[in-house]
């Protein structure tokens, strides 16, 4: 058994029973943590001394289109639906199993610099077997932590002509396939389905995904982004939620749309709700779900989303959920007519459980990681609180959610296992530019077979 003693200046455990500690220090035992307390007397094989750093659960990205990766930013700019013309009908299609890997490999690698020790690899561009072995083996190359979740594939104009979107069914033999390899639900990478919704998709072949999914033991999510006069079965969730086929084990993404019935029906059922706040601030009307699900008593997950389009740094999109959240609690309670808030309605604790915690149950992976204690896996970050940015620490919640950033990230372990030390990742440099080199050339012949001109060029 492998001992390694962490002392650290700051501890935000995000479990009530252990709080948040000054001078604390956290014992892991190979990939688990043993115990969290102050003046811990053990011999271990490794002490990271760390005085003048905060110790916090991984943050968890729980919804990441990762093969984008070497489209970043390009679509900051586009305007309404220019994301589903130039990219799922035009790039997506030209992706093969070699360009998912080096999109997910970097993508993953670029989780881990920031934080994030938990992914959920939305990967719904797949169209071969090869081509999703290969994103799944560049997230066990990066170490990350990561729920791989297979959608079924994003098709060439003609071949969507004949197999249409909304009555795609995710092959069987595919799912199968993979779903043995990820036979584990409790290893480092597992695996969920992606299944389009009554959003996107008639309800027989979502009917069809949905019993997939558990007959094979998986979770299963689905985008929720579209009025419901506009959604390809306007009925909604109603009808899965009647049959039951929605609950614990499915996650809905977005949702800005959804009516305060729908909303609560889904709620009540256990689903689960991810918001991706930058980009639904990028393209929607409807405000980001985190208060509503709040406010029915759910506790709401983050994601990046696209990176296409947003920045793919979970304290971002942690920071922006909540300054969201409580411009919405502001306009609310001026237009309803009421007193100024005589306290803040909602505080910094609850967007990192949003970021931890949140993310962690919508993953099904709550059992194991999301809170610092023991008898769960050992996913922890360090930040550096005498960096300029952070220095001098008074809370170190407030430091974490209002002013951290990717910068500050000193230390991430996860699985118990060191992923960045001393600010630099563990990958190797040199395999990791080479990667780099080859995910430029990659995207330079995918816009270029897709006659996508980027700016300048």
């Amino acid at each position: 058994m492998t001992k390694t003693l962490i002392t650290c200046g700051w501890i935000v455990s995000m479990d009530p029973a252990i709080g948040d500690l000054k001078g604390g220090q956290i014992l892991v035992e190979d990939d688990r943590i043993a115990a969290v307390g102050r003046d811990l007397v053990v011999d271990a094989d490794e002490v990271i001394d760390a005085p003048s750093m905060i110790a916090m659960p991984g943050l968890v990205n729980a919804h990441m289109h990762t093969w984008q990766t070497g489209l970043r930013a390009i679509g900051c700019e586009w305007a309404h639906g220019e994301y589903f013309k130039y990219l799922h009908g035009g790039m997506a299609t030209q992706y093969g199993p070699e360009d998912n890997y080096l999109g997910n490999l970097i993508g993953a690698l670029n989780q881990i610099d920031g934080g994030c020790t938990t992914l959920n690899d939305y990967c719904h561009n797949i169209t071969s077997t090869e081509q999703a072995e290969r994103s799944i083996d560049a997230l066990k190359d990066s170490g990350i932590r990561a729920v791989f979740t297979m959608g079924a594939g994003k098709l060439p104009p003609a071949r969507e002509a004949i197999e249409p979107f909304e009555k795609r069914i995710n092959p069987r033999t595919r799912v199968d396939h993979i779903r043995r390899r990820l036979a584990s639900n409790d290893a480092l990478i597992t695996m969920a389905l992606g299944v389009a919704g009554p959003h996107w998709a008639e309800m027989e072949p979502t009917r069809v995904n949905l019993r997939l999914a558990r007959e094979m033991g998986l979770r299963s999510s689905s985008h929720a982004t579209k009025r419901p006069e506009l959604a390809v079965d306007p009925r909604g969730y109603y009808p899965l939620l009647d049959e039951g086929l929605v609950g614990e084990d499915h996650s809905v993404v977005h949702g800005n749309y959804l009516s305060d019935d729908e909303l609560k029906r889904l709620v009540d059922a256990g689903v689960t709700i991810c918001a991706t706040v930058q980009t639904e601030l990028r393209g929607y009307a409807g405000d980001p779900l985190v208060g509503r699900v709040r406010a029915l008593g759910g506790l709401p997950a983050l994601g990046i989303d696209v990176e296409p389009r947003v920045s793919g740094e979970m304290f971002r999109e942690m920071q922006i959920a909540l300054l969201y959240a409580l411009s919405v609690c502001q306009r609310e309670n001026v237009r309803d007519g009421k007193p100024p808030f005589s306290a803040v309605p909602i505080r910094s604790r609850e967007a990192l459980a949003w970021a931890t915690m949140g993310g962690a149950k919508a993953l099904g992976l709550d059992h194991m990681i999301g809170t610092l204690t023991p008898g769960k896996k050992a996913d922890i970050v360090l930040l550096d609180g005498d960096d300029l940015n952070l220095f001098p620490v008074h809370d170190p919640i407030l430091s974490i959610v209002e002013q951290a950033n990717q910068g500050n990230v000193h230390t991430v372990m996860i699985d118990g296992v060191i992923a960045k030390r001393d600010r630099k990742l563990v990958f190797p440099e040199t395999v990791r530019r080479q990667r780099m080199a080859e995910l430029a050339t990659s995207v330079d012949r995918i816009m270029a077979e897709a006659a996508y001109v980027p700016f300048g060029r």
